[in-house]
């Protein structure tokens, strides 16, 4: 868990990805608290230490997931929508990680910076605005912009191609074991930015 902590950003660096939730914002737990309210009528179950095991995996994708495991039939888009209104009314209470927050406020501008989420952008856009990040970033890619997540390369990679940069000179900040190992697919170094804190 501990690898990966050290930050080294030299000259072989030439952009920097980021993950959203859990690791530019502190809002994991507010995400699995909508979760639970949203799944628990329907009987399926969400363990929290499978919550954070598919950190990084797509709305839709996890209900279709949990409710196989539940033997639960249910309509996943209505799911997630619910999910989502229910989160974004305990969005307000998501705090920014300031040790991940100050890296890019201090590259902005000086490196090209994207982030790469497994989240819907509506949501990762409002999360930017409100930890005062809005406009930091030249590229943000999302769930519905890959066929294949988290731990496919695939997110990494698209972020580093509207980036302009090639996936070695990139470095990623994450905090999701899926997202590390992502990253490692798609030949980038990463900061496992649970480190911090």
């Amino acid at each position: 868990m501990k690898q990966n902590c050290r930050i080294s950003i030299d000259d072989s660096i030439k952009g920097l990805i980021f993950d959203c939730d859990g690791t530019l914002v502190d809002n994991m737990p507010l995400h699995y608290q909508a979760w639970v309210e949203t799944l628990t009528p329907y009987r399926i179950e969400f363990p929290e230490e499978l919550f954070y095991q598919l950190a990084g995996v797509p709305g839709k994708e996890l209900v279709r997931l949990l409710a196989e495991r539940s033997h639960v039939t249910v309509q996943t888009a209505e799911l997630v929508q619910e999910k989502i209104r229910r989160y974004l009314q305990l969005m307000p209470q998501a705090k920014p990680i300031e040790p991940v927050v100050e890296i890019v406020r201090k590259y902005a501008g000086l490196l090209p910076l994207a982030v790469a989420s497994g989240g819907y952008l509506e949501i990762v856009e409002k999360t930017i605005e409100l930890i005062g990040l809005g406009g930091c970033f030249s590229a943000i890619v999302t769930a519905k912009d890959v066929a294949n997540h988290k731990p496919a390369p695939d997110t990494f990679v698209e972020a580093a191609r509207r980036l302009q940069v090639p996936c070695k000179a990139c470095l990623v900040f994450e905090d999701g074991d899926l997202g590390l190992e992502a990253a490692r697919r798609a030949g980038m170094r990463s900061v496992d930015i649970r480190c911090w804190l």
